[in-house]
């Protein structure tokens, strides 16, 4: 009887090793499907940053970073408008600090206000 035992608990051991090994495998696959995805998503970071520089005087470029710091989504939504601007053929030349100040203004989102009446 004990010898059946044995065998047994070692099937069973035998099983979750093979489980094992197939989850690390598939999981290395995984991971490198994640590795190419990060490295698909540095390549479109790197061409953006190169439209923008192509886009952009160092001054606008300037204001922009500036933006980014204290507004990091609407400095997302600036910069969408002006690749979507460039791709369109819109530009002549480009943005100088003055037009990315004009921009700014155009697509600041509008404040709200709240009227408090004590009574």
């Amino acid at each position: 009887m004990s010898g059946n035992s044995d065998e047994d608990r070692l099937d069973e051991i035998r099983q979750q090793k093979m489980e094992q090994l197939k989850e690390q495998q598939g999981g290395g696959q995984g991971q490198g499907q994640a590795e190419a995805q990060q490295q698909a998503q540095q390549q479109a970071e790197q061409q953006k940053k190169a439209m923008l520089r192509q886009y952009l005087s160092d001054d606008a470029r300037q204001r922009l970073n500036s933006v980014r710091m204290t507004k990091p989504q609407f400095a997302e939504k600036v910069e969408q408008q002006v690749l979507a601007l460039g791709k369109s053929g819109r530009l002549q030349g480009q943005i100088d600090e003055e037009q990315m100040k004009e921009l700014l203004r155009e697509l600041k989102p509008e404040s709200k206000s709240f009227d408090i009446s004590r009574r």
